[in-house]
């Protein structure tokens, strides 16, 4: 393929990815030894910042000074664009993906036979839904059973100071129910490294892999789980998705890739695994064991407290051949989940949008941690309108109950401007009228600025023009030039010799 061919819709496994991204100079090879202890974190920070290429560390050094054979791949995800390409997008395609999700979140009856041919690539794509199994995976052809399946053999992070211990921070934890297996989840959750072949499985108790723990523990058994890290990047996207409840994150990756997931059985655990993935960890989370687990670097910017949390026993580790092993750190933003987050956020639109029609536009600034402050922009008509739709946000989807403030404006101001935000706050809000407070709600309970875990308050703040009961008082006329008088300069400016920038 050329440097400028277009992007694939399908990427076979994450090396695919990882050679367009070199062929579009969007990689760079380490050669040099760095340190998995601390130095690589510093590194992907820098380069990060300046929204620079992946990094593939060609020989990371563990904390015992051994170089480690298998190379580590970051900062895969560190821009818009490295996102969309992963998605099968080219630059700038993301509200595309955003439309199909709603319309798989709720499915819209077409209008015309013309609406019903635009709809029909997302029947192709729901057709494409269902994974398929493979007997020979390339995930499966080195395996590592028993005393074999050791975690020193993987160049493992610690990425801050003060950590306690290696932390695996991109895995893709694959859980089922015990009584349904087409009940499967695939969740992000960080794993301290106890020792050769014990993990720490961190989960928060709302998460998928956390419920299916809880049906196992009550009949008494070990959790069977698969924990893969690095996959094609439709696979690890899928997992960190806004999907609809009861949609298995293998199978929206059929979605985004145009054809069935395959996916190949544990060699130890009858749990799915992608058929392509790097490196597998195979094992069980213990229905009775726990461990402390952090401190740790967060989203936050800060590190969590320790806290019990399962332990999860290795049976098996399978790979393919020359594998990548894929890992981030967490920080305070930018970091790769917040670069990721903010993408994340565009595919919200259209679902809130389908919910409430007057909303406009809406954004979860990534400083803010991804998620704890929201500013939603509104058409509106009636007076308590921007209330209504603040309560509604807190109470439309799981992500958003997390949020701890809403700023509501008008479609006059753009959301991801701060210069009209504050300008919005500064003119058309008032602290005796405009605030509302909601007490006693669910609040992440990683967040220690609320009064208790997971329970804290909630702001909103009415910034929109007050309109009918909402005032007593003329409100003021925003300034405005003429349209004849904007055109006329228009027409004139080139004749000025004053440059580009004011057009």
């Amino acid at each position: 393929m050329k440097a400028d061919a277009p992007i694939p819709r399908h990427f076979g496994n994450l090396q695919d990815f990882v050679a367009l991204l070199e062929r579009r100079a969007r990689l760079k090879r380490i050669c040099e030894p760095v340190s998995l202890v601390h130095e690589i974190t510093e590194i992907h920070r820098r380069v990060l910042a300046e929204d620079g290429p992946a990094l593939l560390f060609e020989r990371p050094v563990d904390g015992k000074g051994r170089v480690q054979p298998i190379p580590l791949l970051t900062n895969l995800f560190g821009t818009r664009e490295r996102i969309e390409w992963g998605f099968g997008l080219e630059t700038g395609r993301l509200p595309h993906l955003a439309a199909l999700l709603a319309d798989l979140r709720e499915p819209q009856p077409p209008r015309s036979m013309r609406d019903a041919w635009q709809k029909l690539p997302n029947l192709r794509a729901a057709l494409s839904m269902n994974p398929r199994e493979t007997r020979r995976p390339p995930c499966q052809e080195i395996v590592w059973r028993g005393d074999d399946a050791n975690l020193d053999d993987l160049p493992i992070q610690t990425c801050w100071p003060g950590e306690p211990a290696p932390l695996v921070s991109w895995p893709l934890v694959i859980t089922r129910a015990p009584d349904d297996p087409a009940d499967v989840n695939v969740g992000i959750y960080r794993m301290q490294k106890l020792g050769r072949n014990r993990l720490i499985m961190r989960w928060l108790a709302h998460r998928g892999g956390a419920r299916h723990h809880r049906l196992w523990k009550a009949l008494g058994q070990h959790m069977p789980v698969a924990v893969v890290i690095g996959a094609d990047p439709a696979t690890i996207l899928s997992a960190v998705m806004p999907l609809p409840d009861g949609m298995s994150e293998l199978s929206f990756a059929g979605v985004l890739k145009g054809r069935r997931q395959e996916t190949a059985r544990g060699v130890t655990i009858p749990t799915p695994v992608p058929a392509s993935a790097e490196i597998v960890l195979e094992g069980t989370v213990s229905a009775v064991e726990t461990a402390e687990e952090g401190p740790y670097g967060d989203h936050t910017g800060y590190y969590n407290s320790v806290e019990p949390f399962p332990v999860m026993k290795l049976t098996a580790i399978t790979m393919r051949k020359n594998p990548l092993y894929l890992s981030t750190y967490t920080g305070r933003p930018p970091d790769e989940p917040s670069r990721l987050g903010e993408a994340m956020g565009e595919l919200f639109v259209p679902l809130v949008k389908r919910q409430f029609p007057e909303i406009l536009d809406l954004w979860l600034p990534p400083e803010a941690c991804s998620y704890r402050a929201m500013i939603v922009s509104i058409d509106k008509r009636y007076p308590g309108q921007a209330r209504r739709i603040m309560m509604g946000l807190w109470s439309m989807l799981p992500q958003f109950s997390y949020t701890k403030l809403i700023i509501a404006v008008d479609g006059d101001i753009d959301v991801k401007s701060w210069r009209d935000v504050i300008w919005a706050l500064s003119t058309r809000f008032d602290a005796s009228r405009d605030v509302m407070l909601v007490e006693n709600t669910p609040i992440d309970y990683l967040d220690f600025a609320s009064p208790k875990s997971g329970l804290g308050g909630k702001l909103g703040l009415d910034a929109t023009t007050k309109i009918g009961t909402e005032v007593g008082r003329d409100w003021g006329q925003v300034l405005t030039m003429t349209p004849e008088v904007t055109a006329g300069v228009d027409a004139l400016w080139s004749s000025l010799g004053l440059g580009e920038a004011g057009r």
